[in-house]
């Protein structure tokens, strides 16, 4: 069996989501509620492949809020994850996916260090972080909206905001390997790590935001951010095309100004219908086939019978491991999610 860690938004969408599953006592709690508040498992999941081949899982409910690490709590962040990681375990679940900020606080607060929780001992080979096969995703983004908003790769400019990140960093050498990019700008918080990206890449310009987006042909937003950041669209090129994957967005705002193309990134759509009902709270438009990209991966890796940490720790990802859960990808039905209906705006 398969698993899914994941968590809510914001304070705001937890106490929504509380009352829409009918927990009308949580729906007014506040964070202080959600930082005791113990990991909960819904199942089952049951998933079908393209090739017929069907799979079983769980979601399991963190309780993990941004909003703690905003406010400095990080033993709590902390202990939400490695929670949730154990809660997956004991239920027996061979090969879980850490969703959004999951990974991003096993990652940044070396929680590999921490061997067991209570009377687990953790074994991380059960744990995914999905950012492979997230990174795969966006790549294709790039391609297939560029192609039909009618850019031209070769002359683009793409800005990678939160570069340095696992997933950022992947892109960028996906991008510079296999798109023929014009030029590319790398946008991070850590210049260290800015400088050490950009030594490998042998390319690339460390830019800060501001600068990069009147740029820009193309922004990739994959920054850990647990609040968005305003864009002022009369700043930005024409046609731009933004590829938002970050969970929570990191555009706080919805751009609807004429030839700015908004695309919700690291997301895919299935062939047929998952039996579930998680993704219709994090409002995916069609909830029954679209989600996460970092959740498909546990997926993929269940129907591979692949029961191991296929991406894990930072910068990690190779060209030849996202060709290889991208042919898999393919192969049960998944496809990047690409919706310019709504142009200019897509959401």
């Amino acid at each position: 069996m398969f698993g899914l860690i994941g968590h809510l938004t914001s304070l705001e969408h937890a106490q929504l989501v509380a009352r829409e599953l009918g927990y009308p006592q949580y729906a007014t709690q506040g964070l202080d509620f959600w930082c005791s508040a113990p990991p909960q498992i819904f199942a089952p999941i049951k998933v079908t492949s393209a090739t017929g081949q069907q799979i079983e899982g769980c979601y399991i409910e963190s309780c993990f809020l941004p909003e703690m690490l905003a406010v400095r709590r990080i033993k709590t962040a902390t202990r939400k994850i490695i929670n949730a990681m154990a809660h997956a375990q004991k239920h027996g679940l061979d090969i879980t996916a850490l969703g959004g900020f999951s990974s991003i606080v096993f990652e940044n607060f070396n929680l590999s260090q921490i061997q067991r929780v209570r009377n687990v001992a953790l074994e991380f080979e059960r744990f995914t972080t999905g950012n492979t096969h997230t990174a795969y995703v966006i790549c294709q983004q790039v391609v297939a909206a560029s192609a039909a908003l009618g850019l031209n790769l070769s002359d683009a400019t793409v800005a990678v905001c939160g570069a340095t990140g696992d997933i950022g960093s992947a892109v960028c050498r996906w991008l510079m390997a296999r798109a023929d990019i014009k030029d590319l700008l790398l946008i991070a918080r850590n210049q260290e790590r800015l400088q050490q990206l950009q030594a490998e890449l042998g390319c690339g310009t460390p830019m800060d935001l501001s600068t990069a987006l009147p740029q820009a042909d193309i922004v990739v937003w994959v920054a850990s951010m647990a609040k968005g950041v305003e864009v002022n669209p009369s700043t930005l090129k024409r046609p731009c095309l933004m590829i938002d994957g970050g969970y929570p967005k990191n555009l706080h705002q919805q751009i609807n100004d004429e030839g700015v193309y908004v695309l919700k990134g690291g997301i895919v759509e299935h062939a047929l219908d998952i039996d579930w009902r998680m993704m219709s709270i994090v409002n995916m438009d069609v909830p029954a086939r679209q989600l996460f990209a970092c959740f498909a991966e546990s997926m993929l890796l269940e129907f591979e019978q692949w029961h191991t940490n296929f991406s894990w720790g930072r910068n990690q990802i190779t060209l030849e491991k996202m060709d290889l859960i991208g042919q898999s990808s393919r192969r049960h039905g998944f496809r990047p999610l690409l919706d310019l209906s709504l142009s200019p705006l897509v959401a």
